[in-house]
């Protein structure tokens, strides 16, 4: 069996324009559910809002950082953890905030917000902190990774159909209210197809290697949704708050990572494993999370 690092996935180029313009409409649809009023409305929560976008783009890429360190793991695998820890999070975020009795607006504004931010932020902090990395740095040099042009193909999957979809809000609410909800169950069923796809066309490095990253996987996510609540709970937000953020911070647009991996990094062995994997447990583990909370009546505090 070949060491992870030099393994490469097989997307071919269709398959992965499609993808992009799946992610595109995915994208599109998460506008169609956001306004004007949601960016709007985190000025009426600044704490909230600060401790939100603190915790997913300063506090969680280096506490992945940390944990790569930490147990160890290949290059590859190290490059992934660092790279879903920099995605933004998806619209799933906001069901699962209804689901525990979060604060939905807060999730609503946070994953229309930190999308925005996520243009800029994402190759800034994956550069970063892959460049710092004492093993994964010299890996990440022999892709010769643009962060320049990383960010242009994140502005054109995220940002262009995210203004789209904004646009068609403002000015179309009845053809929105008609469409958005079987827009987005469609976008995210297509997504997880392909998911499940690029998973299938490479399903014997799955299984040789999905044993290396499993572990490392659920701890990540598990301390994904730690950060968000812990950050919310330094900074002395109430438990209302503290789920949505929790669920925010945990949450993360795993497919949009598997894009720039395949787009990027020519399906980096470790890499593509690890954001195949996170894009079922993160969900799984949401899931239970949400569950567990909803059964609990919110603190008042």
């Amino acid at each position: 069996m070949l060491p992870i690092d030099e393994i490469r996935l097989n997307f071919n180029p269709a398959s992965l324009a499609v993808l992009n313009g799946v992610l595109a409409f995915l994208m599109f649809g998460i506008a169609l559910d956001t306004r004007i009023e949601d960016f709007k409305r985190v000025a009426r929560m600044p704490v909230a809002f600060a401790v939100g976008v603190g915790a997913q783009f300063v506090v969680l890429p280096a506490i992945t950082y940390a944990l790569t360190l930490l147990l160890g793991v290949a290059p590859s695998i190290a490059l992934g953890m660092i790279l879903v820890a920099c995605c933004p999070p998806g619209n799933v975020s906001n069901v699962l905030t209804h689901r525990a009795k979060g604060n939905v607006a807060l999730s609503v504004s946070m994953t229309a917000v930190s999308n925005a931010i996520a243009i800029v932020a994402m190759p800034l902090n994956f550069a970063f902190w892959g460049g710092l990395h004492p093993t994964a740095s010299s890996l990440l040099k022999t892709i010769s990774l643009d962060p320049l042009e990383m960010a242009g193909h994140i502005l054109l999957i995220i940002g262009l159909p995210f203004v789209l979809g904004l646009a068609c809000a403002h000015h179309f609410p009845v053809w929105t209210e008609r469409f958005k909800k079987p827009m987005r169950i469609l976008s995210f069923l297509t997504l997880i197809g392909f998911i499940v796809g690029a998973i299938a066309g490479n399903w014997r490095y799955f299984l040789d290697y999905v044993g290396m990253v499993i572990l490392a996987v659920a701890l990540h996510d598990a301390l994904a949704f730690g950060t968000g609540w812990a950050c919310a709970r330094a900074f002395g937000l109430s438990d209302y708050d503290r789920r949505a953020l929790a669920i925010e911070v945990g949450i993360r647009n795993a497919g949009l990572g598997l894009v720039l991996i395949f787009s990027f990094f020519g399906g980096l062995g470790g890499m593509a494993v690890v954001a195949g994997v996170w894009g079922f447990w993160d969900i799984i583990a949401g899931l239970l999370l949400a569950g567990w909370w909803a059964r609990k009546p919110v603190a008042q505090s």
